[in-house]
C-alpha cells in the first residue's frame, strides 16, 4: 500500500517537476526516466520489474477509483494528487485521463544474453527505421497479443518508452521485453549467433506468408512504410509477403505485423 496522497497546489511544487511541460519534454527527453499514461497502463508498470515507478499524478477526482491499481505500486512510492486547474497547469495542457506515473529505465539489455536465454521456438521482432511512434506501440500491442518473446530495435527506431508509444501499445512496451543495438547490422549478425532463421517482410518478399511454418527460432525484420527494408539488409534473408488484391501493394506497418505474427505465432496451431 502507498503512502497517503500529497496535494499539490502550485504547479511549480519542486516535487511534480518531472510532469511539467509534458509534451516538450517528450521531445528532449527525460534523462532515462518517461511518463506512462492511464490506469490501465499503470497496473501493466507497477507489474514490471524491468522498469521502476517513481510516483503518480492523478486528478483528485479519479483518485478513489485508483485504489485498487495503487495498492500494487511500492510502498514508498509518493502519491500526488491535484485539481484540474492545477493539473493542466502542470503538464501544460488540458489532459481528461488524469493518471500520469513517472518510471525510471533500468540498465540496458545485453542482446547476446537475452537471445540465448530464449526458447527453441522462440519469436523475435526486428524494428529498423521505424519512427513512427503510433505504429511502435501498437506494433509492440501485437507482439504482445501473438506471444513475442521480445523486440529488437536499430537505433533510428522510436523509442519504445516515448509516451505516445506507450499508450497506444496499452502497456504493452513496458510488458514485451526489448533491446536497442547501435545498428541494424549487429541484430542480424546476433540473431544469426543465437540461432534464428530470419524473415524479411516486405511486399516484394518471394514467399507468402501464410505458407512459412517456423522451425525453432525466428526473427521478423520490419522496415519503414515507404523505404522498407534497406535491399542489401533484404538479400541476405529469406522474404516473405502479405497477400492482397492485386491493384494493392502495401499495408500499415503495424498492421502488417500483426498479420504476419498471427501466421508465425506458436499459439496459432
Amino acid at each position: 500500500m502507498t503512502s497517503d496522497p500529497i496535494a499539490i497546489h502550485d504547479a511549480d511544487d519542486p516535487r511534480i517537476a518531472a510532469y511539467r511541460e509534458i509534451r516538450e519534454r517528450d521531445l528532449v527527453g527525460r534523462e532515462n526516466r518517461f511518463i506512462a499514461e492511464g490506469k490501465v497502463v499503470l497496473n501493466v508498470l507497477f507489474s514490471a520489474r524491468r522498469f521502476a515507478p517513481e510516483s503518480v499524478l492523478i486528478l483528485e477526482n479519479r483518485l478513489a477509483g485508483m485504489q485498487e491499481t495503487l495498492r500494487h505500486a511500492p510502498a514508498d512510492m509518493p502519491v500526488y494528487v491535484a485539481t484540474q486547474a492545477v493539473m493542466d497547469r502542470i503538464v501544460g495542457f488540458h489532459i481528461h485521463r488524469g493518471i500520469l506515473a513517472l518510471g525510471r529505465k533500468r540498465g540496458p539489455e545485453n542482446i547476446a544474453a537475452m537471445l540465448d536465454s530464449m526458447p527453441a521456438d522462440a519469436l523475435v521482432l526486428v524494428l529498423v527505421g521505424i519512427s513512427n511512434h503510433d505504429n511502435v506501440g501498437a506494433i509492440f500491442r501485437n507482439a504482445a497479443a501473438f506471444g513475442a518473446d521480445a523486440v529488437l530495435l536499430d537505433p533510428t527506431s522510436c523509442d519504445p518508452l516515448y509516451r505516445k508509444a506507450i499508450r497506444v501499445s496499452v502497456g504493452a512496451t513496458l510488458k514485451v521485453p526489448y533491446a536497442v543495438a547501435l545498428e541494424e547490422e549487429m541484430l542480424f549478425d546476433a540473431l544469426g549467433r543465437a540461432g534464428f532463421s530470419r524473415i524479411a517482410l516486405s511486399p516484394a518478399g518471394r514467399e507468402d506468408i501464410a505458407q512459412i511454418r517456423p522451425d525453432g527460432r525466428t526473427a521478423l525484420f520490419l522496415g519503414t512504410e515507404g523505404e522498407g527494408l534497406p535491399p542489401e539488409l533484404m538479400a541476405r534473408m529469406r522474404t516473405a509477403r502479405i497477400e492482397m488484391a492485386n491493384d494493392f501493394d502495401s499495408l500499415n506497418v503495424a498492421t502488417a505485423s500483426a498479420i504476419a505474427l498471427h501466421r508465425l505465432w506458436r499459439g496459432g496451431g
